[in-house]
Formats: C-alpha cells, structure tokens, sequence
C-alpha cells in the first residue's frame, strides 16, 4: 500500500508537469493559427474578440487555473479549429473506439502468434521453426514497415478480393488494417519470448527437473514458459492502452477514422483544447499503464516485491 501511494503520488505529478508544459507551449505559437484562412480578412477589433471569447488574452496562470477546473468537473472543452465548437469529449468518444477495437484486435493476434512463434523457436532451438521465426523476426524489423504496407494493401485487395479502405458496415474491410498492425508486434513478441525461454532452459532447475525425471512438456509448461513470461507481463498492461492512441501511417493507408495523427493534426491546426485534452489522456495512459505493469508483473512472481528492505523496486 505504501508503494501503491508513493507511487500514485509520484504519477499524479509527473501528469501535472507534461500537462502544464504541454499547455504553456501551445500558448507560445503565433496567433495567427487561431482563425486560419480568416486571418486577414478579420480587422483588429473581430481578432481581439475571438481571442478573448478563447480566454486566451487572460494571463496564463487564470487560463491554467480554469483548465484545471473545468477538467476537474469532467470538461475538456469545445475544439477550435478541428471541428469548430463540438465538444472534445464527443470527439475523443468517436475516434477512440474505432482505435482501440482495431488496436485490441491487433493485439490478440500479435499475442497468440507472437507467442506461440516464440515458443516453437525455444523449444526447437537451431531446428526448423528458430531458423524460419528468426528470418521472419529479422525481416519484419530490417524492411521499413511502410514497404510491406503498401505491399500488403496492393497484392492482397488483389489475391483474395479484400477492400482497399475501411468500411464500416463491412467485416473484411478489417483484415488488411489489423494484420498490419500485427506484423511487427508479431516478431517483437516472439523475440523476447524465444530470448526469456532460452535463458530459462539454461538455468540450474531446468537441469534438476530433468534430473528428477519430469517430462520436457511439462518443464516447459508449469516452470519455463511461467517464468519467461514475467518480464512480458510488465509492458502487457501498456500494450493495451496504448491501443487507444491508434496508428498514423496505417489509419492514414487504410482511411480509418480513428485517433492515429489527431494529436499532429491538432497542432498543426493549433486547436488548443483538443491538444490539452490528447496530452492529458496519452500522458495518463503511459503512467498507469507502467504502474499496472509493475503490479502485473508482481503477481506473477511472488519473489518480486515492489517495496521493501533491500532491492525494493
């Protein structure tokens, strides 16, 4: 309880400061990005007046202040320029739902097949299924990803009649977009699992299980494959938040609406009340998905403690 606390403590901070940063920033970026093309057909007066409708003539410490209360009250605003005057949580509400299914479902077939690659490669080490998932692994991390992207969107919609683009109200038009999204978290997991598992298998109780006569089947399933999956349990919980915040090239290839590049293109467009609101939740995601890793891991192995008298994390 007491780390849970420090720790709590410590990522509320941490969140205030990108928070406050992140809000200091986008007032330091001209005014001009404020009225877009209107710029110069608005006199002194009209400018003047949009500013202060914004709040942001008042001075910067009022202006964080009413930030902070109105998210205190579950307000992040209406956008600027984006979408003019709708609210940010209604478009967060749209665009986050449409990354996070494509992100989970991403995750479960990068978690299954990157899994069970890994596993094949550690446990026929130097045999067929390592050198075939070490080609794979090496392929996927060496050839830049917009390369097979591409390939897979013109050869694919071609070979087995797949949709080119997103379509909601077509199931299909979700295969091409999640297997992207798959590939390289594919190899990811089967590399480090394949690396944990190796090291297992060299350990001393390894040899003693042997020795006692138990099945490799089963060294591998209730010893190995439990203790090489701690240190993956630790980025799990983060692997599912971070889902939310989608993917720019592939949302962009496949024409997803979805929150992939919509903190760029809120920057870009200097629309204030939507960067605040994206920096407020990627920030809370990264903390409490490190937090909740941490935890993970724990429970996994009850000889890790996160706090304590020497070692304590």
């Amino acid at each position: 309880m007491k780390y849970y606390i420090s720790r709590l403590f410590r990522s509320f901070v941490t969140l205030i400061i990108v928070v406050t940063v992140v809000f200091l920033l986008m007032r330091l970026m001209p005014v001009e990005g404020y009225f877009g093309s209107n710029y110069d057909k608005l006199d002194e007066a009209q400018k003047m007046a949009k500013l202060e409708n914004l709040g942001l003539l008042d001075p910067w410490y009022i202006q964080l202040k009413d930030f902070y209360t109105d998210v205190l009250k579950g307000d992040f605003g209406q956008s600027i320029t984006y979408r003019p005057k709708a609210q940010i949580s209604d478009i967060l509400g749209e665009k986050l739902m449409i990354s996070l299914k494509f992100g989970l479902a991403s995750l479960i077939v990068s978690l299954v097949l990157g899994l069970s690659l890994g596993i094949l490669m550690a446990r026929f080490k130097g045999k067929f299924w390592d050198k075939l998932g070490t080609g794979y692994v090496v392929g996927a991390n060496a050839v830049p990803a917009v390369i097979y992207y591409l390939l897979i969107q013109v050869f694919f919609t071609q070979w087995f009649k797949l949709p080119l683009l997103f379509d909601k109200s077509n199931p299909k038009s979700w295969i091409l977009p999640v297997m992207c999204l798959s590939l390289v978290n594919i190899a990811y997991y089967a590399m480090w699992i394949r690396r944990y598992m190796v090291d297992e298998l060299n350990k001393d109780y390894v040899r003693l299980a042997r020795a006692k006569g138990l099945r490799n089947k089963e060294i591998m399933v209730r010893h190995v494959m439990r203790n090489a999956f701690v240190p993956m349990a630790q980025y799990l919980p983060a692997s599912i938040l971070y889902t939310v915040a989608g993917s720019i090239y592939v949302e962009s290839l496949f024409s997803i609406p979805g929150t992939g590049g919509l903190l760029v293109t809120a920057i870009q467009r200097q629309d204030n009340t939507l960067v605040q609101a994206l920096s407020l939740l990627y920030s809370s995601i990264g903390i409490i998905g490190l937090m909740l890793g941490d935890i993970l891991m724990a429970s996994f192995d009850p000889r890790i403690k996160l706090s304590g008298e020497g070692g304590s994390r």
